[in-house]
Parts: C-alpha cells; structure tokens; sequence
C-alpha cells in the first residue's frame, strides 16, 4: 500500500512539473513573440532619445546602455532628452532664437477631434444597437448590412463628393466639419459592436424590471448598461485608435488651426536643407504613442473581456 502511494505521489509530481513546463514554455513563447512585434516600437523610441548625428550611423546603435557590459560600446549611444523639446521649439534660421514649431496645437487638435469624435459615435452608435437588438424591425439584418457598407469603401473613393460637401455647407477646415465626418465613419463600427454585445445579454432581468414598471429608459441606463461596460471600453478603444491615425482626411479637410498630428509631422522631417531628420520625427512619434497608450493601460481590463465576450459559455 505505502508502495502504491508512493508511485502515485511519483506520478503526481511528474504531471504537476510537466503542466509546470509547459506553462512557463508557453509564457517564453509568448514573451519571445511579443518582443518581435514590440521590436519596431522600441526602435523608434531609442531613436528619439539618440544623438541626431548617430541616427544613420553604421553599425546601427542599439541600446542607450551597455546592459551591464552585455553589450558592446559600439552599439551604444548616450541618451539625450532635447528631441523631445525640438519638436515644440526649433531654432528655425542659424544663428536665431527658438522658435514655436506648433506641434502643442497640433496635439490639442487631435486629442479633441479624436476624444469628441469617438465619444459622439460611441453614445449615438450605443442607442442605435440597443434599438436593433431589443426592437427589431422588419428587415433588421437589411439595414445593419446597409449600415455596414459605410466601412466598406476605402476612403479615397468617397473623398471627392465628401471635399465638395464640406464646401457647400462651410465646414471645411473646421472642427465641427472633421468631428461630424469622423462620428459617421464610426458609427457604423460602433453599432456592430454595440450590438452583438447587447445581443448576449440574458432579457429575463429586463422583462421582470419592466412588469415592475421600469420605463425603457431606466432598463437601459440601470441594467444593461453597467453589463456592456467591456464593450464600450472595447468600443471606444478601436474607435479611438482609427481615428487617432487618420490621414487622409485630415490632410484634405483640417486648416492651419485645426491640423491634426500625422498631417502635421511633414513639416518636421526635414532639418534646414540637410535632409529628413529621422530623431525628431521618432520623437514626435514616440509622443503621439503616448495617449492611446495611456488609454488602453487604463481600460485593459474591460478591453479583454470587451474582445472575447461573447466566446464563452457560462
């Protein structure tokens, strides 16, 4: 008997070091993998605090320390701070003083444009999918499919008869113009998403809420609101990163005060007539990292039950 319990003890302890194994194998993996994808990240922001002179250098300098000698002097570069302050204040003329660059503006403008467009979208979008998954109408899948083709022409397509609109009625190179375009490019994300997520909630709550007299509005805004919180966070996370990036037509719409961040980073590419300066231009990068960056951080645990809700069965 005490050998037999021991061959099982034995046993136990090899199933519970091999799940052990495996576990931290598979964490290696994943360290490994995400290590690559952060690789170009890294990249830039080692560029940003890099020496403007050692940008192109060969061999590409690799690491701001030696990592405890782990690396060679080489590939080593000593960190600087002032491509971070040349992207708000340059000397523009040799011998003159620093001035502005405007890049403070420009990151008031696309914060602004982003957060109102984004927020806009997502209450607006919200109430659309509340309506389609609790009231459908007849041909609901019809109409959701209509508002889905809204996304699915590429931008260029539509940019033409989107300018000649925005002059008719005055909104070119005004913020009101971009949030209002940038709210109708999401809305139609924002009510796909919305809705599947208010299509998983259990209706029992709701219907015993209403017999007890609770208005729609209350159902709403009391009960399925605080349920779907992942998903506007979710939501409002993807929305905000596509039009965080947004080009084009913030090339073509947006003026000098309402200029957002990607239009704006060509006018700091080029460093007097020396060609493209590759350190400030990661600088202004690494900057324009930091707010989505900040989001997600913040909202990272409603965003991974924002993702996979839905995948599982309880």
């Amino acid at each position: 008997m005490a050998s037999g319990i021991s061959i099982l003890e034995r046993m136990g302890l090899r199933r519970r070091s091999g799940v052990a194994a495996a576990g931290w194998g598979r964490t290696l993996l994943v360290a490994v993998v995400s290590l690559i994808y952060f690789l170009p990240v890294l990249f830039i922001i080692f560029t940003a605090i890099e020496p403007q002179e050692l940008a192109l250098s060969v061999p590409p300098r690799l690491s701001p320390t030696s990592l405890f000698g782990l690396i060679p002097d080489q590939f080593v570069f000593p960190p600087t701070v002032e491509n971070f302050g040349s992207v708000f204040s340059r000397v523009m003329t040799a011998g003159g003083l620093p001035e502005p660059t405007g890049f403070d503006r420009f990151f008031f403008n696309s914060i602004v444009i982003a957060s109102a467009s984004v927020l806009l979208a997502l209450v607006l979008g919200t109430l659309a999918a509340y309506g389609f998954s609790r009231f459908p109408l007849k041909g609901n899948d019809t109409y959701l499919f209509i508002i889905l083709t809204t996304r699915m022409l590429p931008a260029i397509v539509v940019v033409i008869p989107v300018i000649l609109m925005f002059r008719a009625a005055g909104l070119s190179g005004s913020y009101l113009g971009i949030i209002l375009l940038y709210t109708a490019f999401n809305l139609a994300f924002t009510i796909w998403m919305m809705k599947s997520f208010f299509d998983e909630l259990s209706t029992d709550v709701e219907d015993a809420a209403r017999i007890d007299g609770s208005s729609e509005v209350r159902v709403f805004v009391k009960i399925c609101l605080p349920q779907v919180v992942a998903g506007l966070a979710a939501t409002f996370v993807f929305g905000l990163i596509l039009t965080w990036n947004e080009f084009l037509f913030a090339l073509l719409l947006t003026g000098p005060d309402t200029r957002t961040v990607p239009v704006a980073m060509n006018q700091a590419v080029s460093s007097g007539g020396r060609g493209t300066d590759w350190t400030l231009l990661a600088a202004i990068e690494t900057l324009f990292l930091i707010p989505v960056f900040l989001v997600t951080f913040f909202l990272q645990n409603h965003l991974l039950r924002g993702v996979t809700f839905g995948t599982v069965k309880k």
